[in-house]
């Protein structure tokens, strides 16, 4: 080995010389023969620089210092007194920030690093990582920089702490010394340990915050044979870093805490020694937004660095109204901002800066790792809006479980399931379970019926049996139809003769007593009524509501919304109370309305509660017809609380029997309306066999597509953000711009834009104006099908019109003119760009004729594009420009004539997750009547935003919006060219489609033929009821044909209106398509080859 005289001589050549010589010292430090005499080496270079002057000029001359950081002076410290360090010019010399940041370190129980497994960033020349090495006896410590100099410097200054100077091992009080506990690593900030698979107890960290002044000069290749200005400059700059933090300069720590989450265990602790330049509101927000409690453990000042360029601060000042926090020498009190610190410090002033040190700990660590490994796996552009500070511990208990449970959902579905009209069976079943665990309450998921609100719920119900009175409580009217509360047809309601579409509804007071005294003398049929506070614990308010109302044939419909707790503790029921011992009688329901979250007050969801079968089922076939399917994300988000309560329960501890429905008929009861059984009978709504989980769904309007990266996005954005701006949430623009671009459809300042849920909630709002107006609907042959049956529902009169095969099944003037002739007040729908369900499209020259047919009639229009939007056919097409149709008919038409757009988006959007439907009406008249049926569900601010920012996406040229539409686009394309192909080659002569979701095919083969269909089997069925039957097949019958053959579910032609053609939709997951396709084939197979 070189003399002190030979290894000094080489090292004041330049700092990469010295550098070089000490490298070739590690060498010897690293190899155990050498070991002994390379750290003798050391002591012996030291003790030529003895003094404190004596080390300067070391470092000035050969370009390293080796010095000792006396550790007694810090309270509590029982190790050694020093540590032995040396530095080089090209690494973070130890100064005010770290020797704080220690103090920082101090200021926590001796506990806090003791066994655990500790990480060091940007541990420069490691001496932080050493001395907690020292004092705390941590079982590792890993010191890490992205700087490779840094990494050899801080292992030579591990052995020269870990050995004595005559080169022999320091132990400890457990028997190990510094390097059985320490270990050194080049990694970019905590690469090393995620691509180790390490994790940590602990993080520390003291990292550059200020932006570097030559944003090209990081983006250089790091490696020790840089430049030593360069590598210098990684202890105290930062690139920008992708984080909104870096803004102030904070990116990189930003960066550290979100890679932090991922390795940190679940009760860990990162400590972060933080410059206070952008303020201290800044600093500790970065923490909390992303989850962490926040304690600052201690705070000095300390003078800004020389050398630190902050002119990158004072541009940020420049372009922002955010203003960083200088001091004027270190007395100073008073902040000043970047610029007029700069111009200070130039000027020869001394400046200073807050320096704080924060302990962080994650409030819910596992659901916060899961949100951020949601977000780095392709959604960080989101991560900005992410917001997890709380100042409510119980709002930290709610969104931070649902955030992460949406992140899984997401993460985990390329698409949503379908879900029965009734509500999802796993929603319903935590229902179920917390009505169980908690109230003891033995009910099943078909008990239980799903609706948007509870208004819905009430509204539903009321048309289901349509009572010609009912008596609801006065706090549960006010989104009731205002033809109902202001009918006054109450006398003789045990008459026959009065007109059954006559539904009057009577307010009655909330005091039980009360309302039982307006019960006895009106006799309604339906009673809707709530509990008081007061009389909720008891049960015997509850039972006197039974009695009365079972003893003059009254259905009772009662609400407990205001008494229903989704807590661990709920309060006492008296009504559940009653239900845990007594079954629900066959003339009651329970109705419940869940909006007690503690996120969002106007987030709703309901749900009827009865132990009817029959009941059971018409609740479900009419919460399909009038609404749809309850948005998913809101019954996640309950379904997400109910779990919660849920979860830490061990299962069946307090079992209890199941009841099944009750299947009799009640008694002396009002039934359902005659109207409303007709429709539930003969509709053909979508096929839901609670057993048979692997049906095919060819019969629903929904896509089952890969939902865009972009959709999945703004989803999960709508519930990072918190406080959103009424201006992030506004559609109405959004809108308004979408309409114009895609059908030219005008408006001016009288236009009303109206938002639901589903755009079929809308539209059945639109028949009933249609009903009050005394006018009749018009359906042409080959329209949607529920929407045919939610008008008959609601006792609409309508009209059929013919439609032709060479015409594709569309409207056509001479047709149209010869119907509308023979009708009194017509009201027209259509269906259209794209045609729902024969996936066809109208012109703009075919619209513009069908509109001015109904012009000369006076008809009120009611266009429907929610099945528009994914035209994969359009050659012919050429787009529509509404606006120019109806200029030349403003002044020639019928003044009763009149347009209105109805709308969804989420098809468009491809998700089933976004329930959004517009309704855009143009007529005061319109506009008035339609706010006499005010009980629609509407949107919630999370589905606003992330539709608002959706259509934003769509405005540009190019993106992951219209980037996943024009790949869905080409998909159904090809779908329904090899859907076709099976159809005929199966036998269906099949009508080519060339846009949306769905086709329609005659199954002209198959007709006349005998098949023999297995009965479906009952609960606890015996073989009888496995027994076979023959049928003849024809265009209807043949549903269930194939549904019973295969589990395929299709549509009729009784679905489509058009005779002897069915329909089948094609958006689904693709190895259901492909199940799809194998189905039809073996229903040929098994009718026409077996013959």
């Amino acid at each position: 080995m070189k003399s002190v005289d030979e290894f000094l001589k080489e090292c004041s050549q330049s700092g990469d010389a010295a550098y070089g010589a000490f490298r070739s010292v590690l060498e010897r430090l690293e190899d155990p023969n050498t070991r002994v005499q390379a750290r003798i080496f050391l002591s012996d270079l030291q003790k030529r620089f003895p003094s404190n002057d004596d080390s300067l000029q070391c470092f000035h001359t050969y370009h390293f210092r080796i010095e000792d950081i006396y550790l007694d002076q810090f309270q509590g410290y029982r190790g050694r007194k020093k540590l032995t360090t040396m530095v080089i010019p090209s690494i973070f010399v130890p100064e005010d920030w770290s020797f704080t940041f220690y103090e920082g370190l101090n200021r926590h129980p001796d506990s806090i690093f003791k066994d655990k497994t500790v990480a060091e960033l940007g541990c420069g020349n490691g001496w932080i990582s050493i001395a907690i090495a020292e004092k705390w006896l941590p079982s590792k410590v890993y010191g890490l920089d992205i700087n490779p100099r840094a990494v050899k410097v801080s292992r030579i200054n591990l052995y020269l702490n870990a050995l004595d100077e005559k080169g022999q091992p320091v132990y400890d009080e457990e028997k190990k010394t510094l390097l059985d506990r320490v270990e050194f690593h080049e990694s970019d900030l905590l690469s090393y340990c995620k691509d180790n698979g390490i994790q940590l107890e602990r993080i520390v960290g003291c990292i550059p915050q200020i932006l570097n002044p030559n944003p090209d000069a990081m983006s250089k290749m790091i490696t020790e044979n840089a430049s030593e200005e360069f590598l210098y400059s990684l202890s105290n700059y930062c690139a920008l870093q992708g984080f909104v933090e870096d803004q102030f300069g904070l990116g990189l720590i930003a960066r550290a805490v979100e890679e932090g989450i991922a390795v940190i265990k679940p009760l860990g602790i990162l400590i972060f020694n933080m410059g206070g330049r952008p303020g201290q509101a800044v600093c500790k927000r970065l923490f909390e937004r992303r989850g962490f409690r926040v304690n600052k453990i201690w705070q000095t000042k300390v003078i800004q660095a020389a050398d630190t360029d902050i002119s990158a601060l004072v541009e940020i000042e420049k372009n922002s109204p955010h203003r960083f926090e200088f001091f004027m020498g270190l007395s100073g009190d008073q902040p000043i901002c970047a610029r007029t610190a700069w111009a200070y410090g130039k000027a020869g002033g001394s400046i200073s800066h807050a320096l704080s040190v924060y302990s962080c700990e994650l409030r819910q660590p596992n659901q916060v790792k899961t949100i951020f490994e949601f977000l780095k796996n392709g959604f960080h552009n989101i991560s900005s809006s992410l917001d997890l500070s709380f100042e409510d511990d119980s709002v930290a208990d709610e969104k931070i479980p649902f955030l992460a449970y949406l992140a899984r959902i997401l993460k985990e579905n390329s698409f949503f399931p379908y879900e029965p009209p009734a509500g999802s069976k796993l929603f319903r079943n935590l229902i179920a379970g917390f009505m169980k665990t908690y109230h003891h309450v033995p009910l099943n998921a078909d008990n239980i019926v799903v609706f948007p609100s509870r208004a819905v719920a009430i509204e539903n119900a009321l048309r289901l049996f349509s009572p010609r009175l009912a008596v609801v409580d006065e706090h549960l009217t006010r989104h009731l139809p205002r033809p109902w509360l202001t009918s006054l047809v109450v006398e003789n309601t045990g008459s026959d003769n009065l007109s059954q579409d006559i539904l009057t509804v009577i307010e009655a007071p909330h005091q039980s007593d009360l309302m039982i005294e307006v019960i006895k003398k009106l006799k309604p049929q339906v009673v809707v009524t709530g509990i008081a506070h007061f009389e909720a614990v008891t049960s015997s308010a509850f039972e006197h509501l039974l009695s009365i109302t079972r003893e003059i044939g009254c259905r009772l419909f009662l609400d407990i919304s205001d008494n229903f707790e989704l807590s661990s503790l709920p309060g006492s029921s008296g009504v559940l109370k009653y239900l845990a011992g007594t079954r629900l009688p066959s003339h009651a329901a329970i109705i419940c309305g869940l909006v007690k979250n503690r996120v969002y007050s106007d987030l709703e969801v309901a749900f009827i509660i009865s132990e009817e079968e029959a009941i059971f089922k018409a609740l479900s076939k009419t919460v399909e017809l009038l609404e749809g399917i309850t948005a998913p994300i809101n019954q996640y988000y309950y379904g997400c609380l109910f779990h919660e309560l849920l979860s830490f329960q061990l299962a069946d501890r307090h079992p209890s029997v199941e009841r099944e429905s009750q299947k009799c008929d009640s008694v002396e009861m009002i039934g359902f309306a005659s109207s409303a059984s007709s429709v539930l009978n003969n509709s053909e709504l979508s096929i839901n066999e609670a057993e048979n989980t692997a049906l095919i769904h060819m019969d629903v309007d929904q896509s089952f597509l890969p939902i865009p990266s972009a959709v999945k996005a703004a989803i999960f954005e709508s519930f990072a953000r918190q406080n959103m701006a009424d201006s992030e949430i506004d559609v109405t623009s959004s809108i308004k711009h979408f309409i114009k671009r895609n059908y030219g459809f005008p408006t001016d300042s009288s236009t009303e834009f109206v938002f639901a849920d589903s755009s079929l909630a809308l539209f059945n709002k639109v028949v009933l104006c249609c009903i009050q107006e005394g006018g009749t609907l018009c359906f042409p042959a080959g329209s949607n099908g529920n929407y045919v049956s939610a008008a008959k529902f609601l006792k609409a009169n309508t009209v059929n019109i013919p439609t032709k095969c060479e015409d594709g099944f569309k409207l056509t003037e001479k047709i149209l003119s010869e119907v509308l002739d023979t009708v009194n007040k017509p009201w027209v729908y259509i269906s259209g760009p794209t045609v729902n369900p024969t996936g066809l499209l109208y012109n703009n020259k075919e619209i513009g004729n069908v509109l001015s047919t109904c012009a000369k009639f006076g008809a009120r229009v009611v266009i429907d594009t929610s099945f528009s939007g994914l035209e994969f056919d359009s050659e012919s097409w050429g787009g529509w420009d509404l606006d120019g149709s109806l200029s030349k008919l403003t002044s020639s038409a019928n003044p009763s004539f009149g347009v209105s757009l109805l709308g969804g988006l989420s098809l468009k959007m491809l998700t089933g997750a976004l329930k959004f439907g517009f309704l855009v009406l143009n007529q005061t008249l319109l506009v008035d009547a339609f706010h006499n049926f005010p009980g629609l569900s509407k949107p919630h601010s999370t589905v606003k935003y992330a539709i608002k920012k959706l259509l934003g996406l769509g405005e540009l040229k190019s993106g992951d919006v219209l980037d996943g539409v024009a790949e869905q686009i080409r998909n159904l394309r090809s779908r329904s060219k090899r859907l076709k192909e099976t159809l005929e080659n199966c036998g269906w002569d099949v009508l080519e489609s060339c846009a949306g979701v769905s086709m329609v095919a005659k199954p002209s083969a198959y007709l006349n033929k005998i098949v023999k269909l297995k009965n479906s089997p009952k609960v606890g069925g015996s073989t009888e009821n496995d027994a076979t039957y023959e049928v003849k097949l024809d265009d209807i019958n043949i549903r269930e044909a194939i549904f019973k053959a295969t589990g395929l579910c299709i549509n009729s032609s009784s679905w489509t209106g058009i005779p002897g053609y069915c329909r089948f939709t094609i958006a689904l997951e693709e190895s259901e398509f492909e199940r799809a396709l194998d189905c039809i084939i073996k229903f040929k197979e098994s009718v026409l080859e077996s013959l």
